[in-house]
């Protein structure tokens, strides 16, 4: 059995998140992804299918093609995750404003 595919794995390949970038424009064929890249198709193939196995992208038949789309609810849990350290970090970074603001009003004041 196959270990389920990381989503952040998957998002840290540059070519996954350009990939990404076209779907969240609109639904596009695997060869209408691939016409964007040097890559072969089939390169580009296998992206697709590690951002399927993640979920986020859905593929929908019609006909006789298959379509890709953005899924923003799985990329949404990615923002939620990242969106704990950004909370963090924008308090990191009040308290240096703070800290630095003070710095700097001492300095004026020995003046």
């Amino acid at each position: 059995m196959e270990a389920r595919r990381d989503i952040f794995q998957a998002i840290a390949d540059p070519t996954r998140r350009a990939i990404l970038g076209l779907l969240a424009l609109h639904a596009m064929t695997p060869g209408a992804i691939a016409e964007n890249f040097d890559s072969s198709r089939q390169t580009i193939s296998k992206h697709i299918q590690i951002l399927t196995e993640c979920e986020l992208v859905k593929q929908e038949q019609k006909g006789r093609e298959i379509y890709y789309h953005f899924n923003p609810i799985k990329m949404k849990e990615v923002s939620d995750w990242v969106d704990q350290y950004r909370k963090y970090w924008d308090k990191k970074f009040d308290s240096l404003e703070d800290y630095l603001a003070k710095i700097q009003k001492k300095k004026k004041n020995k003046r």
